[in-house]
């Protein structure tokens, strides 16, 4: 009986102990996603278990599509573009960097265009809400060739740039919102060949 309650004590000093230890790093934690926008915690908490499942930050941070079989590289460029006309989304470069890496390398590599998208008065309310925003923009929609040749489209989740801190203002919050909903529209339509 003495052996349990030894056991016992010991357990409750180490509970004390961490709870001494961690509790002011959590209450600060807490306190701040009390003043965050309602969406925060699942937020962050979509992108731990996509972390957790892939291993891979960068893989936590965006959002994918597998284009359709049979779609051509030419034919998913010439898709995306024409959506983000539509859509009356800016163009503001591309990058076709799969064929500069060919060029580089003096031998072919795998297809990579990197699109830039904008719509530059909602990215000027961006940047007059916070500087840091600027590391975002433009937005990028990118067209790659996996190692197996199978196409995929990626784009940032921006759910983590509208959600992740405290509650945009109403307008801003309501364009970004604009911006996303083209980009994932891009992202789904062209991974079927929508033109």
């Amino acid at each position: 009986m003495s052996f349990i309650r030894n056991l016992l004590a010991i357990v409750g000093v180490l509970a004390i102990a961490l709870a001494v230890w961690v509790g002011p790093a959590l209450y600060k934690y807490k306190t701040a996603f009390d003043s965050f926008d309602e969406k925060a915690f699942g937020v962050y908490k979509d992108m731990a278990d996509r972390l957790v499942d892939s291993g891979n930050s960068a893989a936590s941070t965006v959002w994918s599509a597998k284009v359709a079989d049979g779609l051509t590289f030419e034919e998913v460029d010439e898709s995306i573009k024409n959506i983000a006309i539509e859509l009356n989304i800016r163009a503001v470069g591309e990058l076709p960097l799969g064929d500069q890496v060919s060029l580089m390398n003096g031998k072919p590599w795998r297809k990579l265009n990197i699109y830039l998208y904008c719509n530059p008065l909602t990215a000027a309310k961006m940047i007059e809400h916070d500087l840091a925003y600027a590391a975002y923009l433009p937005c990028r929609i990118s067209l790659v060739e996996d190692e197996k040749g199978q196409l995929w489209i990626y784009t940032l989740d921006m759910d983590m740039m509208i959600y992740g801190g405290k509650t945009l203002p109403p307008e801003l919050l309501k364009e970004a919102l604009e911006v996303k909903e083209i980009m994932l529209q891009i992202l789904e339509r062209a991974a079927e060949g929508d033109f």
